[in-house]
């Protein structure tokens, strides 16, 4: 069997078809959740088409299997396998240093918050200024920073925006952009780096904020400054060890989450099911255990994953081996087999994604309509 995708450029391997066989588990998981997170992205695109990621699994392939997911009654496990192996064969995904893969885990944290500034609670969250504007190539000045999607306008044009440090040392003071404030700074910088949160506002009522925008500034993840200086051995490294390094440093935990430059601005989001995550970049809302962030260059979203990492025990106790669906993206989440699960909301889910750091073997679910068959 010949496939008829290409990688995008020759640092990518191509894709390796394999039988559903060769996935170990396939048999065994709960593929009803996996198409209940397909569906939503199904319903979404009624409204806008997702963009196809450059590795050629494209919109239009999958478009006709959103269809059928809509209209098609699946009621168990052995249905819905059925359905994904009746559109779909699978293709490994490999990482050509490692052979293997790789995932982490985020959640969405959920923290108590005041809708005005308190003595105690006096670490804001900004909505989007109206100074920040999207940078694309019809309007990026010359000679500005190719990676930056954001500037401030200004008088004299388009320049950087201020980043971490000089937010938080009161750039954007005086503006109203407030949604909400908490008491501890390293729960605010956490949040930004999970991009979502679930608000226990002190008057009972429960808020969901989510990503709106950001600076701009490249995303520099403070674990990895601490593995440098040697704080915390590669063995131990979590984010539960670094939290843990924060709060036995105050001292110095500011000007270490100052190296992170970039800062997310935030929107507020209706709280529609509270079983379920929050509204991601796919536009629906995120699956525990089911949504997985990828490489949206790469990778289109709504597109299954089988993703199997013997090594994760984090979910059930047992080896993981599930159907995901590309639902969200990330800055960090860069590279064909690389993957972010998401495993859900609150401090149990957030125990379990700061322990993910795991290889994992790939295999994209590739519509047969792309597939070319050949003796």
């Amino acid at each position: 069997m010949i496939f008829l995708l290409r990688a995008h450029d020759d640092a990518f391997p191509l894709f390796k078809p394999v039988a559903f066989t060769n996935c170990p588990g396939w048999g065994d998981d709960s593929q009803l959740e996996a198409f209940r997170a397909f569906e939503r992205s199904a319903v979404r695109v009624l409204e806008k088409p997702y963009k196809s990621g450059s590795l050629g699994i494209s919109f239009e392939a999958l478009a006709p299997i959103f269809t059928d997911s809509r209209e098609t009654l699946i009621e168990n496990d052995d249905q819905a396998r059925s359905f994904f192996e009746k559109w779909f064969l699978p293709a490994r995904l490999e990482n050509p240093e490692t052979g293997h893969g790789f995932v982490t885990g985020f959640y969405e944290p959920e923290v108590v918050a005041s809708p005005v500034r308190t003595e105690r609670f006096a670490i804001p969250f900004l909505s989007r200024p109206t100074d920040l504007v999207d940078v694309d190539e019809s309007n990026r000045p010359e000679g500005f920073d190719p990676y930056f999607a954001f500037a401030r306008r200004t008088s004299d044009g388009l320049i950087e925006y201020f980043d971490r440090r000089a937010i938080e040392s009161g750039a954007l003071d005086g503006q109203n952009l407030e949604i909400a404030f908490v008491e501890n700074p390293v729960d605010a910088f956490f949040i930004h780096v999970q991009g979502a949160a679930r608000l226990k506002m002190i008057d009972g009522h429960l808020r969901r904020i989510t990503y709106a925008a950001k600076t701009g500034h490249r995303f520099t993840g403070i674990g990895r400054i601490l593995l440098d200086r040697g704080e915390i051995a590669p063995e131990n490294m979590s984010m539960q060890s670094i939290r843990q390094w924060l709060a036995g440093h105050p001292g110095e935990a500011q000007d270490l989450m100052w190296n992170n430059r970039s800062y997310i601005f935030f929107r507020e989001a209706v709280v529609e099911d509270e079983g379920l995550g929050p509204l991601a970049a796919a536009k629906v809302p995120l699956s525990a255990g089911r949504s997985m962030a990828v490489d949206r260059l790469l990778h289109t979203f709504g597109t299954p994953f089988y993703v199997s990492a013997p090594s994760l025990t984090a979910f059930g106790g047992k080896a993981f081996a599930r159907l995901m669906i590309a639902q969200d993206t990330g800055s960090a989440i860069v590279g064909p087999a690389r993957g972010d699960l998401f495993a859900g909301s609150g401090d149990a889910a957030g125990d379990i994604a700061g322990g993910i750091s795991h290889a994992a073997d790939f295999y994209a679910l590739v519509p047969r309509s792309l597939l070319a068959a050949s003796e």
